[in-house]
């Protein structure tokens, strides 16, 4: 299947592919990197599917004639070896998700899991919690979860703890999607962070681009 969805927002492209096609379709389009078939290798299952399937998107979404494979940092953040730009990536299910933005940010697509109940003390913080919607609490929890993987993700370095270092502005869910701020605050370092959020065929997907 071709794009799902494809926008600009926050200044940056913003794309969500569903996976419907076999791994050799993915295999037979992209030129993998002897490191990523290594990569690929030791992944197993429904996991080389959307592995592949982010790396197919990301291609799409740069807009480069020769693909640029993804690489990754000392951090663990993935980047485009040819291309300026910031990239966050996200799969889950049949949906993977790429953004490109000219500032960090970060991306997360999330399928509503009632498990989420159970870590919900780990990422909200009191203020957090007290917001929740008592209609769409488990679409609510997902945004807060989805921001803060965002923001994560936009951060870049490890050992940042969602709870202690990443504040989300309490909002009003909106089934039809909304904006929310966000900041992360750690010994020296502060950011703030413009997000968004929308449920996209049942899946919670939030983006967030550093302002």
């Amino acid at each position: 299947m071709p794009l799902f969805l494809k926008k600009n927002d926050l200044g940056a492209t913003i794309a969500l592919w569903q996976i419907t096609e076999p791994e050799a379709w993915f295999l037979a389009g992209l030129e993998l990197t002897v490191r990523e078939t290594e990569q690929l290798t030791g992944i197993k299952g429904r996991k080389r599917l959307e592995w592949l399937a982010v790396r197919y998107l990301t291609h799409e979404l740069s807009g480069m004639a020769a693909r640029s494979p993804i690489l990754k940092d000392d951090s663990g953040k993935p980047y485009l070896a040819h291309e300026g730009l910031h990239l966050s990536i996200s799969h889950s299910g049949e949906l993977a998700a790429a953004m490109l933005a000219p500032l960090p940010a970060g991306i997360d697509i999330q399928r509503p899991v009632e498990k989420i109940e159970r870590i919900a003390h780990k990422f909200l913080r009191p203020e957090e919690d007290a917001s929740l919607s008592t209609t769409h609490r488990l679409l609510h929890l997902h945004v807060y979860w989805g921001a803060k993987e965002a923001l994560y993700k936009a951060y870049g370095r490890r050992e940042l703890d969602f709870r202690a270092h990443i504040f989300i502005a309490p909002f009003q869910f909106d089934p039809e999607g909304g904006a929310v701020k966000g900041k992360v605050e750690k010994e020296g370092f502060f950011a703030q962070y413009d997000l968004r959020y929308v449920v996209v065929e049942g899946y919670v997907l939030v983006y967030g681009v550093e302002r």
